[in-house]
């Protein structure tokens, strides 16, 4: 189960790979400053998890123009996550939860994904400038997506 609005969001410091080598992607950075949206998904190099992020990275500009960052989260390494970045041509910062410690934070750990393992479900959340949760959503399951119309409505309504 997500963790509920109006929650204080869990602090995170993750390793995301770029050409400058490992570097932290951080909540914190962004605490008093800008909204957060957080998108955990299962696992880089995948059909959903790839045309989500191709979505989102064409759309980053929409999340700016709400004064928002947009974070991806994955199980992954984060050489694997870089390397499909990429490929793609994702923009987004993608942050390596290889351990599952911010998937379980965030109360949205996927049992045995196709029979495989363990990952981030498919989820968003919306954390506001003070660190609060002000919309979060699990997915039904891995192929769908959250509802993006209702992540930039609550963005509009934090401006």
């Amino acid at each position: 189960m997500p963790i509920a609005v109006g929650s204080q969001a869990p602090a995170f410091t993750l390793k995301s790979k770029t050409d400058a080598g490992l570097v932290d992607v951080s909540l914190a950075a962004n605490l008093g400053q800008k909204n957060t949206v957080i998108l955990f998904f299962p696992l880089a190099f995948t059909g959903v998890c790839t045309q989500e992020m191709c979505d989102i990275t064409s759309g980053l500009s929409q999340y700016a123009s709400l004064g928002a960052d947009v974070i991806a989260i994955s199980v992954d390494s984060p050489f694997a996550q870089e390397a499909w970045a990429k490929q793609h041509k994702i923009g987004i910062r993608i942050g390596s939860d290889l351990n599952k410690t911010v998937t379980d934070a965030y109360g949205v750990r996927f049992p045995m994904l196709a029979g495989v393992g363990d990952t981030s479900a498919r989820a968003a959340f919306v954390v506001d400038k003070n660190g609060v949760v002000q919309y979060a959503e699990q997915t039904p399951t891995p192929k769908d997506l959250p509802n993006f119309e209702a992540i930039k409505a609550v963005l509009a309504g934090l401006k």
